[in-house]
């Protein structure tokens, strides 16, 4: 149990037995009245985004989310299995909990997994990587870094859009949060 005075950004709280990942918060005294706290949450597990309100001084429960450094191994039919760079030990994260990532994520790569007793809640990848684009559509004479975009499929199957000067077998730089191309390697 924590106050809602001890609120700091990245804090998870348990509310309703949902876990919520303090955003943003605010303390705020008006000049009637008793002092509360204005917050920004969001659902650990489905990204939803609320705006609760809690009196100060309100005991609010926290949740303890074991974030760890592991290595990504294998694809397990639907399931994405990790290991733990300090113990060794393999954790199985579904699917649906790396969702999106998947299309930026390489064998043996180094993610942040997130678990709450023994439950991976999400996994957080590194801002941008490294990927070889496995098939394009050939660049024609005149085409510059200026210009428009095409489509890349890089070596994790995802689609990338591209400057029209990229070719096939070429390394590039993907922003993970978006599928931004960054730029060669």
């Amino acid at each position: 149990m924590a106050s809602t005075n001890d609120l700091k950004n990245g804090l998870v709280l348990n509310l309703d037995g949902d876990l919520w990942s303090v955003v943003e918060f605010q303390h705020v005294k008006p000049g009637k009245g008793g002092a509360f706290v204005r917050t920004t949450l969001k659902n650990v597990l489905s990204g939803k985004v609320v705006d609760k309100t809690f009196n100060a001084g309100t005991k609010v429960e926290t949740a303890t989310v074991d974030k760890r450094t592991m290595q990504y191994l294998y694809l397990d039919g639907e399931d994405f299995v990790f290991m733990d760079l300090d113990t060794f030990e393999q954790i199985t994260v579904p699917g649906v909990t790396v969702g999106e990532n998947a299309n930026y994520l390489l064998t043996e790569a180094e993610a942040t997994v997130a678990t709450h007793e023994g439950v991976p809640l999400y996994i957080e990848l590194p801002t941008s990587v490294f990927l070889l684009v496995t098939y394009t559509e050939p660049g024609l004479q005149g085409d510059r870094s200026t210009g428009g975009t095409k489509p890349a499929t890089v070596e994790t199957g995802a689609t990338v859009n591209v400057p029209l000067f990229i070719t096939t077998g070429e390394k590039i730089k993907v922003d993970t949060r978006d599928g931004r191309y960054l730029g060669r390697s």
